[in-house]
């Protein structure tokens, strides 16, 4: 490895090419907080330097491990003494935005905060929005298809690229940087690369859809009795606010109480002994008319009876204490360590006996045990937490087995937003058909003969 290290270092300079206790000192997990052990972090400038170090990794048949903001829940970023990492740190550059066609042009490892930021300033917005925002970038959010609170209303990462350029295996570098809506000239190669954890191709620059910039926020929080009246007041909120709906985030009890009267994190708002809280968040153009058209929609919930209380927030301090219970996902690990966390999907209706059959069947096994649920109910996907307080193998392969068994049957999936990478390969197959397996591992072999991207994530041990 020395001898490839001392070439990529003619390549991106000795600077940038990380050994030893410089390794050693970085994370490689957001849970865990393990260290990296990598035999070294190689951090190049550009996609020329990533093309030409990863000629030199395949002429070697080194494998490689991308690293971004290393936010994912799914040990995506682990790499071995055997392995490089390839660090998109120094590529942040937002090379361009285009406020006619709506569009900015960013490198890689741009956090997905300086983004947002540099469309703000120009009076534009990019839609895409989640709790890691300031330490998460575009090539992560791209390589995981992130999801976050907005999905409701702008959909998933998928829906708000129009092109990337990649770099393969060989260092061959793809370069599809399409910048128009409509372009159906053969095959849509950039979403090979979408959602497919850097298994197929390291994402080096992307061409991101703006929206015009939106300033009349409305926020409140809101408590349901049961969960008929949950998933009423979503089929409300969205005739009611049509396509100023932007966020429907769902907080169970368990996961609201935790964070507000029994651990004191947080004032509560409204009383804690509802079975049930929503934030609803609706963005429109003009102050007045969106205020008053969301002020009608929650009293004419209250008239349905589909809430029992609600807070409206009068200012942006009052807002961000509102998300900021919904956000303390730092709070949540620390309140229960240890502890194991979940990111499914699976059907609306499905989803208050899916809990209750969870909360069941681990109250039977584990006597003390919590099951803590959030998430973005509008769009199918829950955030599950269980506290057993063994964090042993054996304990957790015994609840992954609870919560994720029972999704095949429903038609939900063992992964949402946080893709699979290594935690979850061995239950791909309850979310995926044999045939489409197989057909990611055609793809896996097309583009990465040598298996050398990301070795070990997402697939089977077919190809090793």
């Amino acid at each position: 490895m020395n001898i490839l290290l001392d070439s990529i270092e003619k390549v991106v300079g000795s600077q940038n090419v990380l050994r030893g206790e410089d390794v050693r000192s970085r994370t490689a997990d957001w849970m865990t907080k393990e260290p990296c052990l990598a035999g070294a972090i190689v951090r190049p400038a550009n996609t020329e330097q990533l093309s030409e170090v990863m000629a030199l990794c395949y002429e070697a048949n080194q494998a490689v491990v991308t690293h971004g903001g290393l936010t994912g829940l799914v040990r995506g970023g682990m790499a071995s003494s055997d392995e490089l990492v390839i660090s998109l740190e120094r590529m942040t550059q937002i090379e361009s935005i285009d406020c006619v066609s709506g569009t900015m042009t960013v490198q890689a490892g741009a956090p997905l905060q300086s983004v947002q930021e540099a469309a703000d300033q120009a009076e534009m917005q990019f839609n895409l929005d989640l709790g890691a925002r300031g330490s998460c970038t575009i090539g992560g959010n791209i390589a995981t298809n992130a999801g976050g609170i907005r999905v409701i209303r702008y959909g998933m990462m998928r829906d708000l690229v129009l092109g990337v350029e990649a770099v393969l295996a060989d260092g061959t570098v793809v370069n599809s940087m399409n910048t128009m809506l409509k372009n159906n000239a053969g095959y849509d190669l950039k979403q090979l690369f979408i959602g497919s954890e850097g298994t197929l191709g390291i994402v080096t620059r992307a061409v991101l859809k703006l929206h015009p910039q939106l300033t009349a926020t409305n926020t409140a929080l809101v408590a349901c009795e049961d969960f008929n009246s949950l998933t009423g007041l979503l089929q409300h909120a969205r005739k009611s606010l049509g396509g100023e709906l932007c966020a429907f985030e769902v907080m169970w009890s368990s996961y609201y109480s935790l964070l507000t009267t029994e651990s004191n994190r947080h004032t509560p708002p409204i009383s804690s002994d509802a079975p049930y809280y929503v934030l609803i968040e609706s963005l429109g153009a003009e102050q007045k008319e969106s205020h008053e058209r969301f002020e009608k929609a929650i009293e004419s919930a209250f008239e349905k009876g589909l809430l029992i209380d609600a807070v409206l927030a009068s200012s942006d301090h009052q807002r961000e204490k509102l998300w900021a219970i919904r956000e303390d996902v730092e709070g949540l690990a620390h309140l229960l360590a240890p502890r194991f966390a979940f990111d499914i999907s699976l059907p609306i209706l499905e989803m208050d006996k899916y809990v209750r059959k969870l909360q069941s069947a681990v109250s039977q096994r584990w006597k003390n045990a919590k099951v803590i649920v959030f998430g973005h109910l509008g769009d199918g996907n829950l955030h599950v937490s269980v506290a057993t307080g063994d964090a042993s193998d054996e304990t957790r392969e015994a609840v992954e087995s609870l919560v994720y068994e029972p999704l095949k049957l429903m038609g939900g999936s063992v992964s949402a937003e946080h893709g699979i990478g290594l935690k979850k390969r061995k239950y791909l197959n309850l979310s995926r058909t044999p045939a489409e397996i197989a057909l990611m591992q055609t793809l896996k072999i097309a583009l990465d003969p040598r298996g050398l991207l990301n070795r070990n994530k997402v697939l089977p041990d077919i190809l090793a």
